[in-house]
Protein backbone atom coordinates (compact mmCIF):
# COMPACT_ATOMS: atom_id res chain seq x y z
CA UNK A 1 0.00 0.00 0.00
CA UNK A 2 1.28 3.31 -0.56
CA UNK A 3 1.76 5.65 2.36
CA UNK A 4 -1.35 6.94 2.91
CA UNK A 5 -2.99 3.90 2.14
CA UNK A 6 -2.61 2.62 6.22
CA UNK A 7 -4.82 4.53 7.24
CA UNK A 8 -7.59 2.51 6.01
CA UNK A 9 -7.02 0.57 8.94
CA UNK A 10 -8.80 3.27 11.01
CA UNK A 11 -10.96 0.99 13.74
CA UNK A 12 -13.98 1.57 12.85
CA UNK A 13 -14.67 3.00 9.73
CA UNK A 14 -15.43 -0.57 7.71
CA UNK A 15 -17.71 1.18 5.45
CA UNK A 16 -14.94 2.53 3.36
CA UNK A 17 -14.51 -1.73 2.51
CA UNK A 18 -18.63 -1.28 1.32
CA UNK A 19 -18.90 2.27 -0.93
CA UNK A 20 -16.72 5.00 -1.54
CA UNK A 21 -16.73 7.77 0.42
CA UNK A 22 -15.51 11.58 0.41
CA UNK A 23 -12.46 11.29 1.58
CA UNK A 24 -12.59 14.22 3.88
CA UNK A 25 -15.30 12.58 5.96
CA UNK A 26 -14.01 9.40 6.09
CA UNK A 27 -10.75 10.33 7.50
CA UNK A 28 -12.52 12.64 10.45
CA UNK A 29 -14.61 9.82 11.48
CA UNK A 30 -14.05 9.39 15.34
CA UNK A 31 -12.98 5.99 16.80
CA UNK A 32 -15.99 5.06 18.89
CA UNK A 33 -18.56 6.37 16.35
CA UNK A 34 -21.58 3.48 15.06
CA UNK A 35 -20.88 4.51 10.99
CA UNK A 36 -21.22 1.02 10.13
CA UNK A 37 -24.75 2.10 8.57
CA UNK A 38 -23.50 2.30 5.12
CA UNK A 39 -22.47 -0.89 4.49
CA UNK A 40 -23.99 -3.22 2.11
CA UNK A 41 -25.28 -6.77 3.29
CA UNK A 42 -25.92 -8.04 -0.14
CA UNK A 43 -22.60 -8.03 -1.75
CA UNK A 44 -22.87 -9.66 -5.04
CA UNK A 45 -19.79 -11.84 -5.35
CA UNK A 46 -20.83 -14.75 -7.78
CA UNK A 47 -21.14 -18.70 -5.79
CA UNK A 48 -18.34 -18.82 -3.81
CA UNK A 49 -20.36 -21.71 -1.83
CA UNK A 50 -20.52 -22.40 2.06
CA UNK A 51 -18.45 -21.17 4.70
CA UNK A 52 -15.92 -24.13 5.91
CA UNK A 53 -17.03 -24.67 9.84
CA UNK A 54 -14.29 -26.77 11.48
CA UNK A 55 -15.19 -27.52 14.73
CA UNK A 56 -17.12 -30.80 13.43
CA UNK A 57 -14.04 -32.30 12.29
CA UNK A 58 -12.24 -31.05 14.87
CA UNK A 59 -14.64 -32.62 17.32
CA UNK A 60 -14.38 -35.90 15.73
CA UNK A 61 -10.82 -35.94 15.65
CA UNK A 62 -9.90 -35.56 12.04
CA UNK A 63 -7.13 -33.10 12.50
CA UNK A 64 -5.83 -34.19 8.91
CA UNK A 65 -8.90 -33.72 6.97
CA UNK A 66 -9.51 -30.50 9.22
CA UNK A 67 -6.01 -29.12 7.84
CA UNK A 68 -6.28 -30.36 4.57
CA UNK A 69 -9.74 -28.29 3.48
CA UNK A 70 -8.09 -25.03 5.77
CA UNK A 71 -5.56 -24.99 3.46
CA UNK A 72 -5.37 -21.72 1.29
CA UNK A 73 -4.38 -22.75 -2.37
CA UNK A 74 -4.43 -19.71 -5.00
CA UNK A 75 -2.16 -18.72 -7.14
CA UNK A 76 -2.85 -15.20 -6.16
CA UNK A 77 -0.98 -15.20 -2.61
CA UNK A 78 2.37 -15.45 -4.36
CA UNK A 79 3.11 -19.39 -2.80
CA UNK A 80 2.39 -18.30 0.67
CA UNK A 81 1.18 -20.88 2.98
CA UNK A 82 -1.80 -20.53 4.91
CA UNK A 83 -4.97 -21.75 6.51
CA UNK A 84 -8.44 -20.29 6.77
CA UNK A 85 -12.55 -21.13 7.95
CA UNK A 86 -13.86 -20.90 11.28
CA UNK A 87 -14.52 -22.21 14.45
CA UNK A 88 -18.14 -22.33 16.16
CA UNK A 89 -17.52 -20.80 19.78
CA UNK A 90 -21.07 -20.95 20.48
CA UNK A 91 -23.89 -23.59 19.65
CA UNK A 92 -27.01 -21.52 21.19
CA UNK A 93 -26.44 -18.77 18.51
CA UNK A 94 -24.36 -20.71 16.18
CA UNK A 95 -21.30 -17.86 16.66
CA UNK A 96 -18.39 -18.91 13.86
CA UNK A 97 -15.33 -16.65 14.23
CA UNK A 98 -13.36 -16.97 10.94
CA UNK A 99 -9.54 -16.70 11.46
CA UNK A 100 -7.03 -16.93 9.02
CA UNK A 101 -3.55 -18.91 9.48
CA UNK A 102 0.26 -17.78 8.58
CA UNK A 103 2.98 -19.99 9.78
CA UNK A 104 5.96 -18.69 10.33
CA UNK A 105 8.33 -18.30 7.47
CA UNK A 106 11.45 -19.24 9.63
CA UNK A 107 10.65 -22.46 11.45
CA UNK A 108 6.90 -23.33 11.89
CA UNK A 109 7.47 -25.80 14.69
CA UNK A 110 9.37 -23.87 17.24
CA UNK A 111 8.59 -20.49 16.35
CA UNK A 112 6.44 -18.22 19.00
CA UNK A 113 2.81 -17.77 17.89
CA UNK A 114 0.82 -14.76 17.77
CA UNK A 115 -2.92 -13.72 17.62
CA UNK A 116 -3.66 -10.66 16.29
CA UNK A 117 -6.65 -8.75 17.31
CA UNK A 118 -8.17 -5.81 15.92
CA UNK A 119 -9.77 -2.90 17.71
CA UNK A 120 -13.09 -1.19 16.71
CA UNK A 121 -15.10 -2.23 18.15
CA UNK A 122 -16.09 -4.51 14.96
CA UNK A 123 -12.68 -3.91 12.84
CA UNK A 124 -12.21 -7.05 10.97
CA UNK A 125 -8.78 -8.69 11.24
CA UNK A 126 -7.96 -8.27 7.37
CA UNK A 127 -7.21 -4.46 8.61
CA UNK A 128 -3.86 -5.72 10.02
CA UNK A 129 -3.11 -8.87 7.54
CA UNK A 130 -3.36 -6.50 4.67
CA UNK A 131 -2.28 -3.32 5.66
CA UNK A 132 -0.08 -3.75 9.22
CA UNK A 133 1.66 -6.86 9.45
CA UNK A 134 0.49 -10.00 7.42
CA UNK A 135 2.43 -11.11 4.66
CA UNK A 136 1.11 -9.03 1.91
CA UNK A 137 0.55 -5.42 0.87
CA UNK A 138 -2.38 -4.95 -1.77
CA UNK A 139 -1.26 -2.99 -4.96
CA UNK A 140 -4.48 -2.64 -7.06
CA UNK A 141 -6.19 -5.91 -7.54
CA UNK A 142 -2.69 -8.22 -6.98
CA UNK A 143 -1.18 -8.50 -4.00
CA UNK A 144 2.81 -7.99 -3.26
CA UNK A 145 5.28 -9.40 -0.40
CA UNK A 146 5.84 -7.56 2.38
CA UNK A 147 9.45 -7.86 3.56
CA UNK A 148 8.23 -6.13 7.31
CA UNK A 149 6.16 -9.00 8.01
CA UNK A 150 5.63 -10.45 11.44
CA UNK A 151 5.76 -13.36 9.58
CA UNK A 152 9.42 -13.55 9.24
CA UNK A 153 9.56 -15.35 12.22
CA UNK A 154 6.45 -15.76 13.94
CA UNK A 155 3.55 -17.61 13.49
CA UNK A 156 0.35 -14.86 13.15
CA UNK A 157 -3.38 -15.93 13.49
CA UNK A 158 -5.86 -13.51 12.61
CA UNK A 159 -9.18 -14.00 14.14
CA UNK A 160 -12.25 -11.52 12.85
CA UNK A 161 -13.90 -10.84 16.39
CA UNK A 162 -16.30 -10.28 18.03
CA UNK A 163 -18.93 -12.58 16.67
CA UNK A 164 -20.08 -10.16 13.73
CA UNK A 165 -16.95 -8.30 12.85
CA UNK A 166 -15.73 -8.62 9.23
CA UNK A 167 -16.34 -12.34 8.21
CA UNK A 168 -17.42 -14.02 11.29
CA UNK A 169 -21.18 -14.25 11.83
CA UNK A 170 -24.13 -15.12 14.54
CA UNK A 171 -27.45 -15.34 14.94
CA UNK A 172 -27.73 -12.59 17.54
CA UNK A 173 -24.88 -14.36 19.82
CA UNK A 174 -23.04 -10.63 20.11
CA UNK A 175 -20.70 -9.80 22.60
CA UNK A 176 -21.87 -7.20 25.33
CA UNK A 177 -18.51 -7.32 27.74
CA UNK A 178 -15.43 -8.36 27.78
CA UNK A 179 -16.41 -11.64 29.71
CA UNK A 180 -18.17 -12.90 26.22
CA UNK A 181 -15.17 -11.50 24.25
CA UNK A 182 -12.87 -13.68 26.00
CA UNK A 183 -14.92 -16.47 26.21
CA UNK A 184 -15.23 -16.65 22.61
CA UNK A 185 -11.77 -15.94 21.71
CA UNK A 186 -11.07 -18.74 24.24
CA UNK A 187 -13.18 -21.24 22.96
CA UNK A 188 -11.32 -20.25 19.06
CA UNK A 189 -8.02 -20.31 20.63
CA UNK A 190 -8.27 -23.79 22.00
CA UNK A 191 -10.09 -25.12 18.78
CA UNK A 192 -6.92 -23.60 17.05
CA UNK A 193 -4.45 -25.75 18.76
CA UNK A 194 -6.60 -28.82 18.64
CA UNK A 195 -6.06 -28.02 15.09
CA UNK A 196 -2.41 -27.27 14.98
CA UNK A 197 -1.32 -29.92 17.85
CA UNK A 198 2.11 -29.46 16.63
CA UNK A 199 2.58 -25.61 18.13
CA UNK A 200 0.18 -26.68 21.76
CA UNK A 201 4.32 -26.27 23.45
CA UNK A 202 5.07 -23.04 21.08
CA UNK A 203 5.39 -19.88 23.23
CA UNK A 204 2.04 -17.91 22.96
CA UNK A 205 1.70 -13.72 22.52
CA UNK A 206 -1.58 -12.15 22.62
CA UNK A 207 -1.36 -9.20 20.68
CA UNK A 208 -3.29 -5.95 19.54
CA UNK A 209 -4.14 -2.75 19.12
CA UNK A 210 -6.80 0.14 19.53
CA UNK A 211 -10.03 -1.48 21.32
CA UNK A 212 -7.51 -4.34 21.47
CA UNK A 213 -6.94 -2.50 24.40
CA UNK A 214 -9.17 -4.25 25.87
CA UNK A 215 -9.61 -7.92 24.01
CA UNK A 216 -5.83 -8.22 24.72
CA UNK A 217 -6.83 -8.60 28.17
CA UNK A 218 -9.39 -10.06 27.77
CA UNK A 219 -8.64 -12.95 26.07
CA UNK A 220 -5.18 -13.57 28.48
CA UNK A 221 -7.72 -13.46 31.57
CA UNK A 222 -9.44 -15.73 30.38
CA UNK A 223 -6.48 -18.02 29.53
CA UNK A 224 -5.45 -17.40 33.23
CA UNK A 225 -8.59 -18.87 34.74
CA UNK A 226 -9.15 -21.47 32.18
CA UNK A 227 -5.98 -22.81 31.75
CA UNK A 228 -5.76 -24.99 35.00
CA UNK A 229 -8.70 -27.16 34.16
CA UNK A 230 -8.40 -27.42 30.28
CA UNK A 231 -7.07 -30.75 28.49
CA UNK A 232 -5.12 -28.48 26.65
CA UNK A 233 -2.79 -25.88 28.61
CA UNK A 234 -2.27 -23.08 26.10
CA UNK A 235 1.05 -21.96 26.68
CA UNK A 236 0.93 -18.23 26.98
CA UNK A 237 3.94 -16.43 27.26
CA UNK A 238 3.03 -12.08 27.12
CA UNK A 239 0.94 -9.95 25.63
CA UNK A 240 1.23 -6.89 23.16
CA UNK A 241 -0.86 -3.41 23.69
CA UNK A 242 -0.92 -1.01 20.95
CA UNK A 243 -2.42 2.41 21.33
CA UNK A 244 -4.94 0.42 23.66
CA UNK A 245 -7.95 1.62 25.26
CA UNK A 246 -8.01 0.03 28.47
CA UNK A 247 -8.63 2.44 31.29
CA UNK A 248 -10.76 4.76 29.57
CA UNK A 249 -11.21 7.32 32.97
CA UNK A 250 -7.70 7.69 32.65
CA UNK A 251 -7.54 7.23 29.15
CA UNK A 252 -9.82 10.49 27.65
CA UNK A 253 -8.06 13.37 29.05
CA UNK A 254 -7.19 15.27 25.45
CA UNK A 255 -7.67 18.66 26.34
CA UNK A 256 -4.68 19.56 28.26
CA UNK A 257 -2.86 17.77 25.09
CA UNK A 258 -4.46 19.12 22.06
CA UNK A 259 -3.60 23.04 23.88
CA UNK A 260 0.06 21.48 23.78
CA UNK A 261 -0.16 20.71 20.56
CA UNK A 262 -1.22 24.24 19.88
CA UNK A 263 -4.49 22.34 18.36
CA UNK A 264 -7.17 24.20 21.01
CA UNK A 265 -7.00 27.27 22.38
CA UNK A 266 -7.65 27.79 26.52
CA UNK A 267 -11.04 28.49 25.09
CA UNK A 268 -11.62 25.43 23.33
CA UNK A 269 -9.67 23.43 26.19
CA UNK A 270 -12.00 24.18 28.65
CA UNK A 271 -14.75 23.06 26.92
CA UNK A 272 -13.30 19.67 26.32
CA UNK A 273 -12.45 19.38 29.91
CA UNK A 274 -15.87 20.02 31.19
CA UNK A 275 -16.84 17.37 28.72
CA UNK A 276 -14.23 15.04 30.18
CA UNK A 277 -15.68 15.55 33.70
CA UNK A 278 -18.74 14.77 33.04
CA UNK A 279 -17.48 11.51 31.31
CA UNK A 280 -15.72 10.91 34.47
CA UNK A 281 -18.77 11.50 36.46
CA UNK A 282 -20.62 9.19 34.23
CA UNK A 283 -17.79 6.32 35.18
CA UNK A 284 -18.16 6.75 38.46
CA UNK A 285 -22.10 7.00 38.33
CA UNK A 286 -21.63 3.64 36.35
CA UNK A 287 -24.15 5.18 33.81
CA UNK A 288 -22.25 3.63 30.87
CA UNK A 289 -24.43 4.60 27.73
CA UNK A 290 -24.26 8.15 28.53
CA UNK A 291 -20.28 8.17 29.20
CA UNK A 292 -20.09 6.54 25.78
CA UNK A 293 -22.83 8.90 23.89
CA UNK A 294 -20.18 11.87 25.70
CA UNK A 295 -17.32 10.69 24.21
CA UNK A 296 -18.79 11.20 21.11
CA UNK A 297 -19.72 14.38 22.04
CA UNK A 298 -15.94 15.30 22.68
CA UNK A 299 -14.97 13.71 19.36
CA UNK A 300 -17.48 15.51 17.89
CA UNK A 301 -16.36 18.66 19.83
CA UNK A 302 -12.97 17.72 18.41
CA UNK A 303 -13.48 17.57 15.10
CA UNK A 304 -14.92 20.94 14.83
CA UNK A 305 -12.48 22.89 16.69
CA UNK A 306 -9.11 21.40 15.65
CA UNK A 307 -10.04 19.68 12.13
CA UNK A 308 -8.15 17.17 11.91
CA UNK A 309 -7.45 15.21 8.64
CA UNK A 310 -6.38 11.99 10.33
CA UNK A 311 -7.19 12.01 14.38
CA UNK A 312 -4.93 8.46 14.32
CA UNK A 313 -2.20 11.24 13.27
CA UNK A 314 -1.79 14.72 13.74
CA UNK A 315 0.48 15.02 11.49
CA UNK A 316 -1.05 14.16 8.46
CA UNK A 317 -2.65 16.50 5.83
CA UNK A 318 -6.03 16.14 3.13
CA UNK A 319 -3.35 16.31 0.61
CA UNK A 320 -1.79 13.22 1.86
CA UNK A 321 -4.83 11.25 0.38
CA UNK A 322 -5.05 12.49 -3.16
CA UNK A 323 -4.00 9.39 -4.49
CA UNK A 324 -5.89 6.82 -1.70
CA UNK A 325 -8.75 4.46 -2.68
CA UNK A 326 -10.60 2.86 -0.35
CA UNK A 327 -12.06 0.34 -2.71
CA UNK A 328 -8.87 -1.84 -2.71
CA UNK A 329 -9.41 -3.79 0.08
CA UNK A 330 -13.28 -4.29 -0.22
CA UNK A 331 -12.83 -5.01 -3.99
CA UNK A 332 -10.44 -7.84 -3.39
CA UNK A 333 -12.77 -8.98 -0.62
CA UNK A 334 -15.05 -9.24 -2.42
CA UNK A 335 -13.47 -11.89 -5.30
CA UNK A 336 -14.95 -14.55 -6.36
CA UNK A 337 -11.58 -16.81 -6.16
CA UNK A 338 -10.46 -15.09 -2.91
CA UNK A 339 -13.68 -15.95 -0.81
CA UNK A 340 -13.14 -19.75 -2.19
CA UNK A 341 -9.94 -19.64 -1.22
CA UNK A 342 -10.24 -18.57 2.03
CA UNK A 343 -13.06 -20.52 2.58
CA UNK A 344 -15.67 -17.91 3.49
CA UNK A 345 -18.43 -18.88 0.70
CA UNK A 346 -21.07 -16.03 -0.03
CA UNK A 347 -20.67 -14.94 3.90
CA UNK A 348 -21.43 -10.82 3.69
CA UNK A 349 -18.89 -9.08 5.10
CA UNK A 350 -19.46 -6.79 8.24
CA UNK A 351 -22.98 -7.12 7.35
CA UNK A 352 -24.22 -3.88 10.25
CA UNK A 353 -23.19 -2.14 13.44
CA UNK A 354 -24.48 -4.74 16.09
CA UNK A 355 -20.88 -5.56 17.29
CA UNK A 356 -20.42 -1.82 17.73
CA UNK A 357 -24.40 -1.40 19.25
CA UNK A 358 -23.77 -4.22 21.77
CA UNK A 359 -20.63 -3.10 23.21
CA UNK A 360 -21.45 0.76 22.91
CA UNK A 361 -22.02 0.80 27.01
CA UNK A 362 -18.72 -1.43 26.93
CA UNK A 363 -16.63 1.61 26.22
CA UNK A 364 -16.26 3.37 28.97
CA UNK A 365 -15.49 0.26 31.32
CA UNK A 366 -12.19 -0.24 32.33
CA UNK A 367 -10.32 -3.62 32.03
CA UNK A 368 -7.05 -2.01 34.49
CA UNK A 369 -7.90 -4.82 37.16
CA UNK A 370 -7.19 -7.72 34.75
CA UNK A 371 -3.89 -6.12 33.46
CA UNK A 372 -2.97 -6.14 37.36
CA UNK A 373 -3.76 -9.37 37.80
CA UNK A 374 -2.16 -10.32 34.12
CA UNK A 375 1.31 -8.88 35.49
CA UNK A 376 1.62 -10.90 38.22
CA UNK A 377 2.14 -14.23 35.83
CA UNK A 378 3.10 -12.48 32.38
CA UNK A 379 5.49 -10.04 30.66
CA UNK A 380 2.90 -7.21 29.20
CA UNK A 381 3.94 -5.12 26.81
CA UNK A 382 1.89 -1.54 26.13
CA UNK A 383 3.85 0.64 23.41
CA UNK A 384 2.16 3.93 22.06
CA UNK A 385 2.70 6.18 18.81
CA UNK A 386 3.76 9.75 19.23
CA UNK A 387 1.63 11.33 17.05
CA UNK A 388 -1.39 9.57 18.11
CA UNK A 389 -4.98 11.36 19.12
CA UNK A 390 -6.93 8.75 19.72
CA UNK A 391 -5.39 7.15 22.28
CA UNK A 392 -2.18 9.41 23.09
CA UNK A 393 0.93 8.83 24.57
CA UNK A 394 0.07 10.67 28.03
CA UNK A 395 -3.25 9.43 28.80
CA UNK A 396 -1.35 5.80 28.48
CA UNK A 397 1.21 7.00 31.04
CA UNK A 398 -1.38 8.45 33.28
CA UNK A 399 -3.87 5.09 33.36
CA UNK A 400 -0.43 2.67 33.96
CA UNK A 401 0.58 5.32 36.72
CA UNK A 402 -2.69 4.64 38.12
CA UNK A 403 -2.42 0.76 37.79
CA UNK A 404 -2.89 -0.93 41.30
CA UNK A 405 -0.32 -3.83 40.58
CA UNK A 406 2.55 -5.60 41.91
CA UNK A 407 4.98 -3.39 40.73
CA UNK A 408 3.36 -0.11 40.27
CA UNK A 409 6.11 2.03 42.53
CA UNK A 410 9.14 0.55 40.41
CA UNK A 411 7.56 1.53 37.42
CA UNK A 412 6.41 4.96 38.78
CA UNK A 413 10.53 5.40 39.79
CA UNK A 414 11.80 3.86 36.46
CA UNK A 415 14.34 5.05 34.66
CA UNK A 416 14.01 5.69 30.59
CA UNK A 417 16.04 4.09 28.27
CA UNK A 418 16.59 4.71 24.45
CA UNK A 419 15.35 1.73 22.19
CA UNK A 420 17.34 2.17 18.57
CA UNK A 421 17.10 0.53 15.62
CA UNK A 422 20.06 1.07 13.75
CA UNK A 423 21.28 4.66 13.91
CA UNK A 424 17.94 5.74 14.70
CA UNK A 425 16.43 6.31 18.25
CA UNK A 426 12.91 4.54 17.52
CA UNK A 427 11.53 5.32 20.84
CA UNK A 428 12.01 5.03 24.85
CA UNK A 429 11.20 2.00 26.76
CA UNK A 430 10.42 1.91 30.65
CA UNK A 431 10.59 -1.17 32.50
CA UNK A 432 9.01 -2.52 35.77
CA UNK A 433 8.60 -6.48 36.68
CA UNK A 434 6.61 -7.96 33.94
CA UNK A 435 5.35 -4.35 32.79
CA UNK A 436 7.31 -3.06 29.75
CA UNK A 437 6.31 0.54 28.32
CA UNK A 438 7.44 1.40 25.30
CA UNK A 439 7.07 5.30 23.20
CA UNK A 440 7.45 5.08 19.44
CA UNK A 441 8.43 7.90 17.37
CA UNK A 442 7.12 8.92 14.52
CA UNK A 443 4.32 7.22 14.47
CA UNK A 444 0.60 7.60 15.36
CA UNK A 445 -2.62 5.00 16.44
CA UNK A 446 -0.91 2.54 13.81
CA UNK A 447 2.22 2.05 14.61
CA UNK A 448 3.33 -0.81 12.36
CA UNK A 449 1.63 0.94 9.48
CA UNK A 450 3.85 4.17 10.51
CA UNK A 451 7.30 2.59 11.18
CA UNK A 452 6.86 -1.61 10.00
CA UNK A 453 10.61 -2.07 10.74
CA UNK A 454 10.66 -0.45 13.84
CA UNK A 455 7.25 -2.34 15.42
CA UNK A 456 8.76 -6.04 14.20
CA UNK A 457 12.00 -5.13 15.94
CA UNK A 458 9.44 -4.47 19.29
CA UNK A 459 7.90 -7.58 18.92
CA UNK A 460 10.70 -9.79 18.57
CA UNK A 461 12.77 -8.73 21.19
CA UNK A 462 9.66 -8.35 23.18
CA UNK A 463 9.17 -11.81 22.56
CA UNK A 464 12.63 -12.33 23.38
CA UNK A 465 12.89 -10.97 26.66
CA UNK A 466 15.42 -8.60 25.15
CA UNK A 467 14.01 -5.00 25.16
Amino acid sequence: MRPATVFLLSALIIGSLEAKPNIKNFFSKHFFKDVYGTIDANIKVGDAGKPLILTDLIQQDQIDEAQAAAEVKLDAFLGVKSYAGYFRVDEIYDSNLFFWFFPSQSNFEKDPVIVWLQGGPGAPSELGLFGEIGPFDIIGDKLVLRNTSWTTSSSILFIDQPAGTGFSFTNGGYAQNQTKVGDDLYEAIYQFFQLFPVLQSNDFFVAGESYGGKYVPALGYTILKKNPTGEIKINLKGLAIGNGLTDPKHQYKFADYLLQLGLVDDKERDMLKEIENQVAEKIDNEDWLEASKLIDDEFDAIDSTADLADIHNYLVNYSDFDDFDTDELGDFLRREDIRKAIHVGNTPFQKDGNVYANLQADIPKSVAPLVAELLEHYRILVYNGQLDTVVPYSTTVEYLQNLDFVSAEEYKNAERRKWRYGSDVAGYIKSAGNLTEVLVRNAGHLVPADQPEWALDLINKFMTNNL
